[in-house]
């Protein structure tokens, strides 16, 4: 039995007549960009999330990138102000806050719960220091009261990359992307919430953020031929929006399918060899990826591998490691380090069947060095 890590064509099969008959629709209209598709499409997003504004734009790097400009943009931020970011996380954070001039503070993640350690924060917080960048890495909600009251105390943004955890939820209800002043959202087609290509919106409450940041990814524009900033094109395309109003109407199922998957994970792997994550409320965690710790992780991918069960390191060099970041080389991130060279993603998604699942276990729990 092949076990895809994910597979594309069979998500995108869940919902496949829908998204045919949006595509067609869109391609008979003759209007590509900046219509109604867009507009329904982040009306019903940003009441999902519970945000006031959702601004589509090209992709979820963008989605930052805007955020953080926008903020500089309207005088909160300026180039070489400080903003406290988890250091495990995808690059992409990392480079919107770069992008801008600004000035990542890396701070270790929790083993336990991969987010970012709260603890570790206000330490490290400074007169320079405007905000701080939660990701919802995995699909697991990093938020904590504890961050909260630290950006009250210090009077600095909350900024969320939800890139990963589309549909989960805070202990008080609220979803990731509506609990910070502003969020970023990815697209990318292996996401909970994907589309058939790249994608990406800032969701927020903040009118000024939103008009600035919907007039940064429209080339600086407010109105054709006026240019207020000097912006670029990072617009979400009418195909691109009418497929993901499809899918949003079944993120919640989606994700549910999602949880099921991980209960049976967290119930039946029973190999010492093999650590997974604390187990958090469902409604905490949509599961974007499974991720699983082993001290022989290459061993574990090549053995899974030939037995047909693709599998992902999320992520093998941690951004402080990259050769883009090179002077941070000599950082000390211990924990950061570990999840690197012990984390392999396992199959998790919402056309990935049960017994599919059930044999991914049976291979994992008759692993052995």
């Amino acid at each position: 039995m092949k076990i895809p890590f994910l597979s594309l064509k069979d998500v995108t099969a869940l919902h496949e007549a829908e998204i045919n008959e949006a595509v067609s629709r869109v391609v008979n209209s003759g209007w590509y960009l900046q219509g109604k598709e867009n507009d329904r499409f982040e009306t019903n997003y940003a009441r999902f999330i519970g945000s006031d504004y959702c601004i589509g734009c090209a992709n979820g790097l963008d989605a930052l990138i805007w955020i953080f400009r926008a903020y500089v943009e309207m005088g909160i931020m300026k180039p070489g102000d400080e903003v406290i970011v988890p250091a495990n996380t995808y690059i992409a954070t990392i480079l919107a806050i770069t992008e801008n001039g600004l000035k990542p503070i890396l701070i270790e993640p929790k083993l336990n719960t991969l987010e970012i350690d709260e603890d570790l924060i206000e330490e490290r917080i400074t007169e320079n220091t405007r905000a701080i960048c939660i990701v919802h890495l995995y699909g697991r909600n990093a938020y904590t009261e504890k961050i909260g009251q630290l950006c009250k105390k210090y009077n600095l943004k909350l900024v969320e990359d939800n890139a990963q955890a589309h549909g989960c939820k805070h202990t008080d209800g609220r979803l990731t992307g509506s609990i910070g002043d502003a969020a970023g959202h990815s697209f990318y087609p292996g996401k909970n919430l994907g589309a058939l290509g790249d994608g990406g919106a800032v969701t927020t409450s903040d009118p000024e953020l939103a008009a600035a940041v919907r007039t940064l990814a429209n080339y600086g524009s407010q109105k054709k031929y006026v240019f207020k900033y000097t912006g670029r094109n990072s617009r979400l395309d009418e195909i691109q929006a009418a497929v993901l109003d499809v899918k949003l109407k079944y993120l919640v199922e989606d994700n549910a399918h999602r949880q099921d998957v991980a209960r049976y994970y967290y119930e039946h792997i029973n190999n010492p060899l093999i650590k997974l994550p604390d187990l958090i409320p469902d409604e905490q965690n949509v599961y974007h990826l499974f991720p699983v710790f082993c001290d022989k992780r290459d061993d574990l991918h090549d053995y899974l591998e030939a037995n047909g069960v693709g599998t992902v390191i999320h992520y093998p060099i941690p951004p402080h490691k990259q050769e883009c970041y090179k002077l941070w080389g000599s950082m000390n991130l211990p924990v950061t380090g570990y999840i690197a060279d012990h984390e392999l993603s396992i199959p998790i998604g919402p056309a990935i069947r049960i017994d599919e699942v059930a044999s991914v276990v049976s291979l994992l729990n008759d692993f052995r060095i």
